[in-house]
């Protein structure tokens, strides 16, 4: 089990007062995969007009570009929403980057009231999300977001 407390706390003091949004990008999305168990994948993609392009992240190769239109990533920004997937493979116009993942949760990112971005988690695991990540992992984006996007 998570400590979401903990690592809402780990984040902060990771970005708090560090200018740099890539290198805190990238320390975040390693801090993630490092402490949620059974991932694949850990990052961030970030809104560039209608299209989510790559940012740091945690794993394999990914796809560099994802349409809003398309995929869980491009319902979260559409849907100003958290996305928790249980079976990509029932996800209409879920978008494969990598065959291994099987359930996706992903939280988006804002400045204001605006979408900025995703952070993005895969799975191998069928089901691996619950509430409680997608609570604990908000509450994370929720307390960086001013940190990266102020």
């Amino acid at each position: 089990m998570v400590d979401y407390t903990e690592l809402v706390q780990q984040a902060e003091a990771l970005v708090a007062g560090v200018p740099h949004r890539t290198a805190n990008l990238s320390n975040l999305s390693a801090l993630i995969f490092d402490a949620l168990p059974d991932l694949n994948w850990a990052g961030f993609y970030l809104l560039e007009g209608e299209t989510l392009v790559l940012g740091p992240f945690q794993g394999k190769p990914a796809c560099i570009e994802i349409p809003i239109a398309r995929g869980v990533c491009g319902a979260a920004v559409r849907e100003n929403r958290a996305q928790l997937v249980a079976d990509v493979h029932t996800f209409c116009g879920h978008i494969a980057c990598d065959s291994a993942s099987n359930s996706e949760l992903v939280i988006p990112m804002h400045c204001g009231e605006r979408v900025v971005g995703v952070l993005d988690l895969d799975s191998p695991s069928l089901a691996r999300f619950t509430e409680a990540d997608r609570i604990g992992l908000e509450r994370l984006v929720c307390a960086v977001e001013p940190h990266l996007f102020g």
